[in-house]
């Protein structure tokens, strides 16, 4: 069964690329070995995040759209979070890309995060590498950029681009450290709001007082409603890509996409409703201690 899906998939099968992924997130039976067998393409991954509201679902369509138009193919993974109680998820936001569903040249999946920590998909590295082994020019994964998941999307995108907007003002001058550290790209969306200019001028001079990087990090003003300012930001996310090939970063981004492997084979069997279960057992007792019980759950396993 294995061979015949890799096959596939290195013909561009979209049926059995779909098919491969649901087996890797249920961990069918022989996964971790058809991953290790695996081509890799070294297709770019390019990750956006922002705050909700930004727009990144209109920008990435905006993306699709012109590339695209120049003959290529694309692979779009949205990321949206899950309910903490059932691990559900509302993912009608992709309606916004609904128009490339029936597209040769689109392959589009929607997932949640299930309760990752992190923010992103538990499988997204494995589901990331599943579509480099087939016959994509680019692979854009769109989280939904709330808490940890920014941070996390820099471990797995050789390029990130963070999404804002104009009056998120007072947002990106409390913006921690690390967020302006993993921004390979900066795009103000909604550009054509008042006061836009002052806010891209103020964004650029808190980044020219940041760390020292590497490679500048450019700005660019949007209207993804509109698609004005997209060829500029495709240029820019493929200038990005030439030198990233070449990097001291594309290594830690490798660094950190083993720990995370490493840390999610270390967690194996740990599973949420077990221990949901087992505080539930001990949460009437009078004495009950986070830390103790954290420390004896641990002990056991």
């Amino acid at each position: 069964m294995w061979q015949t899906i890799t096959e596939n998939i290195k013909e561009g099968n979209f049926k059995a690329l779909a098919r491969a992924i649901s087996l890797v997130e249920n961990e069918v039976a022989g996964y971790e070995q058809f991953l290790s067998e695996l081509p890799n393409h070294g297709t770019a991954v390019i990750g956006v995040t922002g705050p909700p509201g930004a727009g990144k679902s209109t920008l990435v369509d905006a993306l699709i759209a012109h590339w695209v138009g120049k003959g290529k193919k694309l692979a779009i993974l949205c990321v949206d979070p899950s309910s903490p109680f059932n691990l559900g998820a509302l993912l009608g936001d992709r309606i916004r890309m609904n128009e490339w569903y029936n597209n040769p040249n689109v392959f589009i999946r929607s997932l949640a995060t299930r309760g990752s920590l992190g923010g992103l998909h538990p499988h997204i590295i494995e589901i990331t590498a599943l579509l480099q082994a087939a016959v994509f020019d680019y692979i854009i994964v769109e989280t939904v950029g709330v808490g940890q998941s920014e941070i996390e999307i820099a471990g797995l995108a050789d390029s990130t681009v963070v999404v804002v907007v104009p009056e998120a003002g007072d947002e990106v001058q409390t913006m921690k450290a690390g967020l302006m550290e993993i921004a390979d790209l900066f795009v103000v969306n909604k550009s054509d709001r008042p006061d836009s200019d002052i806010f891209v001028r103020n964004l650029r001079s808190m980044l020219s007082q940041g760390a020292h990087q590497e490679h500048e990090i450019a700005v660019l003003k949007t209207v993804a409603s509109t698609r004005e300012g997209i060829n500029e930001l495709a240029a820019a996310i493929e200038l990005h890509q030439q030198h990233v090939k070449v990097s001291d970063k594309k290594i830690w981004l490798l660094t950190e996409r083993v720990y995370q492997l490493i840390q999610k084979k270390k967690m194996k069997g740990i599973e949420k409703a077990m221990i949901k279960n087992a505080i539930a057992a001990k949460f009437q007792d009078p004495n009950f201690n986070l830390f103790d019980f954290a420390k004896k759950y641990n002990d056991a396993i």
